[in-house]
């Protein structure tokens, strides 16, 4: 792998890990599968690269953006503790209907952000190469969200969450109202995807409407990859495992995708192939590793 598909890796995984932090809420603390992700990522895209094409700041852009994700997660929770929809259609009937309202918003399935300013202009003008910036934003926004995520899961609104997820019967004897924490943990799960993609989009220059296309994979391989990593017996150590877990995943993709024998070599066609090998090699990693007695 050369120094620069190292530092794209790493960059890759610094803004997604927004993302996969995102899945990370609904699929292990709250026990939801979400695949509404997959549409609220290009839904922040969307929303940000209107609004940035329109004069808007970009900050208000981000922020705008994450707020549409929010909105997306809410119908979501709606149609699952209100209509009693199974969680799983709920998200996927979300992602659909999100794909019909990127279009309506952008007007056309591509918008391109080359020429606006970006959140990454200012530091660009101070010298730094794009994928410096790139780093130094990413970085930030994943340090501030893990900060975030940390205190919020130790906040009784958090600890509420969590148990939902672990025995949503014992949390409605408690008096807690499950539907509330649903409503809560998948809004604010889908505004952070959309924050994910608001960010992505004005760093690549471009919102697509395909652009959300195997997020929910990609999350669900760096959050198990960080558990495979870190074991997740604290919030601490689970949060951080997300992020480097997205940093590994992405590194994964990379080396594989510049490993050569001969004349074979993988193709981009074959990034969900490689997907599956590294998920699956991260779910048996602790067996193997408490097999060898290198883990209890």
């Amino acid at each position: 792998m050369t120094q620069y598909a190292f530092l794209g890796a790493i960059e890759h995984g610094l803004v997604f890990s927004l993302m996969a932090l995102g899945v990370f809420l609904t699929f292990r603390a709250l026990d939801f599968p979400d695949l509404s992700v997959d549409g609220s990522f290009p839904l922040g895209a969307a929303v940000c690269a209107v609004l940035i094409t329109k004069g808007v700041n970009p900050w208000y852009a981000v922020a705008a953006a994450g707020l549409a994700g929010a909105c997306a997660g809410f119908v979501t929770a709606f149609l699952n503790t209100r209509l009693k929809i199974l969680n799983l259609l709920a998200g996927i009937l979300t992602m659909i209907a999100s794909y019909s309202i990127i279009l309506r918003i952008m007007g056309m399935p591509n918008m391109p952000l080359l020429g606006y300013d970006t959140i990454f202009t200012p530091i660009e003008n101070m010298g730094f190469s794009p994928q410096t910036a790139g780093i130094l934003v990413f970085a930030a926004a994943a340090f501030l969200a893990a900060l975030f995520l940390i205190w919020f899961f130790h906040t009784d609104m958090g600890l509420a969450l969590r148990a939902t997820g672990d025995n949503m019967k014992m949390v409605r004897a408690q008096g807690i109202s499950t539907d509330r924490m649903i409503f809560i943990g998948v809004s604010f799960s889908n505004g952070l995807v959309a924050l994910c993609g608001a960010l992505a989009a004005q760093f690549l220059g471009f919102a697509d409407v395909n652009m959300g296309i195997g997020t929910v994979v990609a999350g669900l391989a760096s959050v198990i990859v960080g558990e495979a990593l870190l074991s997740s017996r604290s919030v601490l150590r689970a949060v951080v495992g997300v992020i480097l877990g997205s940093m590994l995943y992405r590194m994964a993709i990379a080396y594989a995708l510049s490993f050569q024998i001969g004349e074979f070599r993988f193709s981009p066609g074959d990034l969900n192939l490689i997907t599956a090998v590294i998920v699956v090699l991260a779910l048996t990693f602790p067996k193997l590793r408490k097999n060898i007695g290198v883990a209890k």
